[in-house]
């Protein structure tokens, strides 16, 4: 295990198996500090799981606006092609993906940025994902609501700050149902990861 310094006060994990690992990356962000045993990507092993064709980067939860300069640090970088925010579904139902996020300070009562669009539009293959999670067993649906909390928060801050090419990092949030288990919330992860970790290794490297 190395630790990289992606700026100042920004450290994160990476597997490092002696050479290089040049699989593109995803980050998994489980962003709500205080849910119990969401460590959702090692296995029994001890080590961090990754989708086939890629490499997990772990990012811990934080103060959210350090998380947010955390990742846009890691897709500044090159470090990852695609990011996975994890968090609660405080609406009930199944598992969903959250289709976009308006431009709301974390107080909710203004805007965050005066100058962005109203709302962002999630670039996460949601369509392929939710089809991949009912094929595994896991009721689940997209939304176009946005939920007024830390995950809506960082999913257009992430947007919002995208640069504009030619290759678009996949940005998507994941919300899990009240009451999933463990065993369910890492189901979904690891599938929810393994589809965007299919179409980034189509794209080609930095």
């Amino acid at each position: 295990m190395e630790f990289v310094g992606i700026g100042a006060g920004m450290i994160i994990e990476t597997e490092t198996p002696g050479r290089s690992d040049r699989r593109p990356g995803i980050a998994i962000c489980a962003y709500e500090a205080d849910a119990p045993g969401w460590d959702l990507v090692e296995d029994l092993s001890g080590e961090v799981w990754s989708p086939a064709g890629a490499r997990t980067l772990r990012i811990p939860a934080e103060d959210p606006d350090h998380l947010a300069r955390m990742i846009g640090g890691v897709l500044d970088s090159g470090d990852c092609r695609a990011v996975l925010l994890v968090g609660r579904n405080p609406k009930g139902g199944g598992f969903r993906m959250q289709m976009r996020a308006e431009n709301r300070a974390l107080d909710r009562k203004s805007r965050l940025s005066d100058t962005g669009p109203a709302v962002a539009r999630t670039t996460a293959p949601v369509a392929d994902i939710i089809r991949a999670l009912n094929e595994v067993g896991l009721a689940a649906d997209a939304s176009s609501d946005s939920v007024d909390d830390v995950g809506s928060y960082l999913l257009y801050r992430v947007l919002a700050d995208l640069p504009d090419e030619a290759h678009t990092p996949a940005v998507g949030l994941l919300r899990a149902p009240p009451g999933a288990d463990e065993a369910a919330v890492k189901k979904a992860v690891k599938t929810a990861a393994s589809v965007m970790a299919g179409q980034m290794a189509l794209l080609p490297r930095f």
